[in-house]
Parts: C-alpha cells; sequence; structure tokens
C-alpha cells in the first residue's frame, strides 16, 4: 500500500489536487481519508463551548485514531471512519466502512505536524498558496457550505487561522517531498505525483 499525505494552509487547493490526482486513476484503488473526520469527539461539550475550540491547533485532532486506523488498512483491515459535521462542530456519531486500496491519500492542514503520522507516509506533498487566495477561498467556502457569516470568518481568520498557520502549518514544508505551487495551477508537480501513483498501481 502506498500512502501520501497531501498538506498545506486552508484554502490552499488541497482538495483540487487531490480531485486531479483521482480523475486521471483507476477508479476503486485509491482511497481518500481526510484529517477533518479525525477532529476529536467533543460531544462532552456545549454547542457554544464547542465553537470556542481552536480547531487549527494540532491538539483538536485525534491522531492516535487516525494513526491507528491507517496502520488497520495497511495489515489488509477494513476501518470504520468517522464523519464531521462543520455546522454542529462535532462527530455525527455515524461512520464510514472504509476498505484497504492500493493507494491511500490523506488530506489535511495539520497532517504534518505528527511525526508518527509522518512516518507512514511514503510521499509528503504540500500545497503552497498566496495567503490572500487562501483567505478569499476560505471566506467563500464557509459562507457557502457552512453556515458562517462574514464578521465570523474574518475574526477566526485573523484570531486562530492565521498565527497557526505560521506556528504549525507552513514549518511543515520542510518535511515535504514535493511542493506544489498552487496559486494558479501546476500541472506538472501533479503528473509527477500521478505518474508515481501509476508506477505503484
Amino acid at each position: 500500500m502506498l500512502i501520501i499525505g497531501i498538506a498545506g494552509g486552508t484554502g490552499c487547493g488541497k482538495t483540487t489536487v487531490v480531485d486531479t490526482i483521482l480523475k486521471e486513476l483507476p477508479e476503486g484503488e485509491v482511497g481518500v481519508i481526510s484529517q477533518d473526520s479525525y477532529y476529536k469527539d467533543t460531544s462532552h461539550l456545549s454547542y457554544d463551548e464547542r465553537v470556542k475550540i481552536n480547531f487549527d491547533h494540532p491538539r483538536s485532532i485525534d491522531f492516535d485514531l487516525l494513526v491507528d486506523h491507517l496502520k488497520q488498512l495497511k495489515a489488509g483491515k477494513t476501518i470504520e471512519q468517522p464523519v464531521y459535521s462543520f455546522v454542529k462542530h462535532n462527530r455525527t456519531g455515524d461512520t464510514v466502512n472504509t476498505h484497504p486500496r492500493k493507494v491511500i491519500i490523506v488530506e489535511g492542514i495539520l497532517i504534518l505536524t505528527n511525526k508518527e503520522l509522518r512516518d507512514l507516509f511514503d510521499i509528503k506533498i504540500y500545497v503552497h498558496a498566496d495567503s490572500d487566495e487562501r483567505l478569499i477561498r476560505r471566506l467563500k467556502r464557509d459562507i457557502s457550505e457552512r453556515g458562517r457569516d462574514i464578521e465570523e470568518v474574518l475574526s477566526r481568520y485573523q484570531n486562530t487561522l492565521k498565527p497557526m498557520h505560521e506556528q504549525f502549518i507552513e514549518p511543515m514544508k520542510e518535511y515535504a517531498d514535493i511542493i506544489i505551487p498552487n496559486n494558479r495551477y501546476n500541472t506538472v508537480a501533479v503528473d509527477i505525483v500521478k505518474t508515481i501513483i501509476n508506477d505503484k498501481l
């Protein structure tokens, strides 16, 4: 099994890169696991308490469960991947039955901050985008898909997203095997990744 980690700041275009890679590959041979599914369970907190959580800090991620799940997949076992709701800021209680595949892509802003997880990746990719571009994408997504208002998004960006990006995410570039600049679109880097995956398949 080939495990690929794709990291980068919020709104950097990770999903676009993942989708582009998937489009070119045989269906059913590549699985995707999102770090977002592994936010810690916050059922013991009220909604108002959950809203105040800094979801851009590595502490918010259940890395133990994510590492355990990847190890299980590597061993040929099926896992029950948690389902997370951004509207409720909590896991829904549902799970997704996820089978082992020849290639597993793990994507998320904080996945390179955890050494045990990093060590499981055969290829580590960092998608880089200009901070203004990332903020614009984040605004559009949070307002249209997650029911946030512009004040809430900007406040979260200034108070948590930006400082967390500078402290935890940007420095993780040093662990990347491939850096994909995504201000416009970098097809060469994505083609290299697709070639590596095709070789494995």
